[in-house]
C-alpha cells in the first residue's frame, strides 16, 4: 500500500489545529498550580498533620498515583450522569487532571519539605514566625528550590497529557487535530504537525521554566 503525503491538503486548516495550542496551554496552567497547591496541602498533611490527617493524605496519594487518568475522566464524564451529576467536557477534564496530579505532585513536595534542615525550621520558630508565616517563607522557597527539576518536568508531562482531553471532546490541540482527520481522512498529515507543535511546545516551555527558574529562584537550571 503506498501513501504519498499531501500536506497541501491540510493548509487551510493548519491554523485552526494549532490554534489549539492554546486551550492545550491553559488546562496544563490551571491544571499545573491547582495540583500543585493541592498536592502541597496534601503533601503537608502527611507530614505535619495528626494520624487521621496523615493517614486521609497517604490514601489520597494511594488512590490518585494508581487511578488511570482515562479511567478517572471517563468515569467522570459518562459515569456521574447515572446518578444525575452532569459535569462540562472542560469541568471533567480539570477534575480529573488536578486530582491525578496532585498526588504526584504531593509526594514531589514531601521530598522537598523533608529536605529542609531542622535549624532553618529551629531559626523560624525563634523568630516567633507562624505555621503560615514558616510555610510561605521558610519552607515553599526551600521546596521550590529543591524539587525545581521535577516540577519542571512533570509540568511539561501535564502540558503532553491534554491531549487525553480530547477523549470527552475539548477541543484543544489534539482534538482539533481527530476533528480535521476526520473531515480529510489525511490523518498522517495532520499528526505530523501536531506531533511537531507538541515538540515546539515542550521545547519552549522548558526554555521559559529554565530561565523562570534562574531569575526568580536562583536556580541552576539548564536551558537546553
Amino acid at each position: 500500500m503506498n501513501y504519498n503525503l499531501q500536506f497541501g491538503q491540510i493548509a487551510a486548516d493548519i491554523p485552526y489545529i494549532l490554534s489549539g495550542a492554546w486551550p492545550t496551554l491553559w488546562i496544563t496552567f490551571v491544571t499545573f498550580f491547582l495540583a500543585s497547591s493541592l498536592g502541597l496541602f496534601v503533601a503537608m498533611a502527611r507530614l505535619k498533620g495528626g494520624v487521621v490527617a496523615s493517614r486521609l493524605a497517604g490514601l489520597w496519594v494511594t488512590l490518585t498515583t494508581n487511578s488511570p487518568l482515562f479511567v478517572v475522566l471517563f468515569f467522570l464524564f459518562n459515569g456521574l450522569p447515572e446518578w444525575g451529576i452532569l459535569l462540562s467536557p472542560i469541568a471533567a477534564t480539570l477534575i480529573a487532571f488536578i486530582a491525578i496530579s496532585s498526588g504526584y505532585l504531593a509526594e514531589i513536595q514531601r521530598g522537598g519539605i523533608q529536605s529542609v534542615h531542622r535549624a532553618e525550621l529551629d531559626a523560624a520558630e525563634t523568630l516567633g514566625m507562624s505555621r503560615m508565616q514558616t510555610l510561605r517563607f521558610v519552607i515553599t522557597p526551600h521546596v521550590v528550590k529543591t524539587t525545581y527539576p521535577a516540577l519542571s518536568n512533570f509540568f511539561i508531562f501535564t502540558m503532553l497529557g491534554t491531549s487525553m482531553a480530547s477523549l470527552v471532546g475539548v477541543n484543544e490541540l489534539t482534538g482539533r487535530a481527530i476533528e480535521v482527520s476526520s473531515r480529510n481522512f489525511r490523518s498522517i498529515e495532520v499528526f505530523t504537525v501536531v506531533a511537531l507543535t507538541y515538540v515546539a511546545l515542550s521545547i519552549l516551555a522548558s526554555i521559559s521554566l529554565a530561565l523562570a527558574g534562574r531569575i526568580f529562584f536562583r536556580v541552576k537550571a539548564r536551558i537546553m
